[in-house]
C-alpha cells in the first residue's frame, strides 16, 4: 500500500468564502500515483471547513445566508471566545460545515456521484491557512 501527503496553502482575502478545490485535489491524486483507495481531505485550522456539495452560487449564498443567521459574525460581543479574537462566529460556523471529506479513489479517479465537487469553507480568512490531502492505496 502506497501513502501520499500534501498540504495546500489558501489565503482568502476576505473573511468568509467558499473556494471550489477539487482540481487542486484532483491534481495531488494524478501525483500520488494511487488507483484505488481512499482520500482524505480536511481543514488543518478550527476557522475553516472542507465539504462537499454542488458548486452553484446560489447554494453557496444560502449557506452564508443560512449560517449567518444561525452564528452572526456581530456583535462580537455575543460571544465569550472573543476577547484577544473576534472569530466566535467562526468557530461555529466550522463545525456546521465540517472538517473534513473521505473520497474513494476509483481507477485513479475520485468517486463522486453526479454535480458532488470538494470546497474548501473560509470563516475567518485573511491569512495563510492550511488544507491536508492524505491518499492511500494501491
Amino acid at each position: 500500500m502506497k501513502s501520499y501527503r500534501k498540504e495546500l496553502t489558501f489565503t482568502i482575502p476576505t473573511r468568509r468564502a467558499f473556494v471550489n478545490i477539487t482540481r487542486q485535489v484532483e491534481q495531488c491524486l494524478q501525483e500520488s500515483g494511487i488507483q484505488e483507495g481512499m482520500l482524505l481531505c480536511n481543514a488543518m485550522h478550527i476557522t475553516a471547513s472542507v465539504f462537499i456539495n454542488d458548486d452553484e452560487s446560489g447554494l453557496h449564498a444560502d449557506f452564508e445566508e443560512f449560517l449567518e443567521k444561525l452564528a452572526p459574525e456581530k456583535p462580537y460581543s455575543q460571544y465569550r471566545h472573543n476577547g484577544y479574537e473576534d472569530n466566535g462566529d467562526a468557530h461555529i460556523k466550522r463545525t456546521i460545515m465540517g472538517r473534513e471529506v473521505v473520497v474513494a479513489v476509483t481507477n485513479g479517479r475520485l468517486d463522486f456521484g453526479p454535480w458532488e465537487q470538494i470546497f474548501y469553507g473560509e470563516f475567518d480568512g485573511k491569512r495563510p491557512k492550511r488544507v491536508l490531502v492524505k491518499i492511500i492505496g494501491d
